[in-house]
């Protein structure tokens, strides 16, 4: 037999091997409520366990190697609401909240059109279509299993976000009058592999993350062109973008022929989230 406390002790000390002693504790209260019901409280209380849950200790153990706990429980929380997450999908982050939270201050108008391209879990299209007052909303990914989760978590928080498999860098998109696109394209450079937790490289899907150092911007640059015959003058682009390119990004862009392009910097000070507006007169082609 075992206490609730002991435990907690136990497992935070051991994951302090990969993770700082803050994020150790947060994971195992994550593992806890998950597994056991417990929260904080209960481990004050210290509790005795008499038998663990093998869920809970197989958890663990995926923990210990790096595993990112929202896999392990197959759900992350993105903009007030839970998704299913699998490694087929990126982890929602906290940055990509900012850019939700974006898009809806800039764009209170009802019955807007909007699509999402490289959708993933759907965080971004159904956050965006739940939040917003009568949308219609697209996404595209080049995943099927992608497409396969986003679509359960559609049906999930009954979102009405239409998918589709689309490889945006071989085909022209086939939609017309949107008054918003947004992207959250592959943007960290196979250089910048050295500077990631384990926990990302060993388990989020590598399509979704990396592009070559040689052409760091290449889905930028092609959403910024094909972008231009989907969007209606006056629509908007949006991306989330690394903060290592974001004067080229910004030219690239300008070059582009779209107007007003901003920079945002998110929570942490850091060059995150890029708009743009497409002119009355853009070309087309």
């Amino acid at each position: 037999m075992t206490t609730l406390q002991g435990l907690f002790q136990d497992y935070a000390h051991k994951l302090q091997v990969l993770y700082p002693k803050q994020e150790a504790e947060s994971l195992v209260l994550w593992l806890f409520e998950a597994y056991l019901g417990k929260k904080r409280m209960d481990i004050l209380k210290n509790e005795n366990l008499e038998t663990l849950p093998s869920g809970l200790t197989l958890a663990m153990e995926n923990l210990l190697v790096g595993m990112p706990i929202q896999y392990i429980l197959g759900k992350a929380p993105f903009y007030g609401r839970e998704f299913e997450v699998s490694p087929s999908v990126l982890i929602p982050r906290s940055e990509t909240e900012e850019l939700v939270h974006l898009i809806l201050k800039e764009n209170p108008k009802e019955g807007l059109r909007i699509l999402d391209i490289g959708t993933g879990s759907g965080c971004i299209p159904i956050s965006l279509d739940l939040e917003m007052n009568t949308p219609t909303v697209f996404g595209i990914d080049i995943s099927e299993e992608a497409l396969e989760i986003a679509k359960r978590n559609a049906g999930l928080l009954q979102s009405k976000v239409a998918f589709s498999r689309m490889d945006i860098l071989k085909e022209d998109l086939p939609f017309e009058d949107l008054d918003i696109i947004v992207s959250n394209p592959p943007y960290v450079r196979y250089s910048e592999k050295e500077l990631m937790h384990t926990n990302v490289l060993a388990h989020e899907p590598h399509l979704a993350l990396f592009v070559y150092d040689e052409d760091p911007l290449l889905f930028y640059s092609v959403v910024s062109q094909k972008a231009k015959n989907s969007l209606k003058p006056g629509g908007k682009i949006y991306f989330e973008i690394n903060e290592a390119f974001g004067k080229e990004t910004r030219h690239l862009m300008e070059k582009s022929g779209y107007e007003e392009v901003t920079i945002f910097e998110d929570l942490n000070g850091k060059q995150r989230m890029i708009r743009g507006v497409k002119g009355k007169g853009i070309d087309r082609q």
